[in-house]
């Protein structure tokens, strides 16, 4: 799922080692999900979130993975 985590982090002058002791989660956690490999419980999302100072709307760019995967859908109908 396409992500903002680390343009955000920068952003607010974290590393990822702070990151991750703020939201309770291992340093690879978040490496994980600035790479798109791990999604979050929502619970990790809506903590990244609220250290980031953003909303899990736009930390996750979920209307525009909502839109992807509904095009994915409708592909695979045709």
């Amino acid at each position: 799922m396409k992500n903002r985590v680390r343009e955000l982090r920068t952003a607010v002058g974290l590393t990822q080692q702070e990151l991750a002791r703020r939201v309770h989660v291992s340093s690879r956690t978040i490496i994980s999900l600035e790479k798109g490999q791990y999604n979050p419980s929502l619970l990790l999302a809506y903590r990244m979130a609220l250290e980031l100072h953003t909303t899990m709307e736009e930390l996750y760019c979920l209307p525009e993975n909502k839109e992807e995967e509904d095009r994915a859908y409708e592909m695979e109908d045709l």
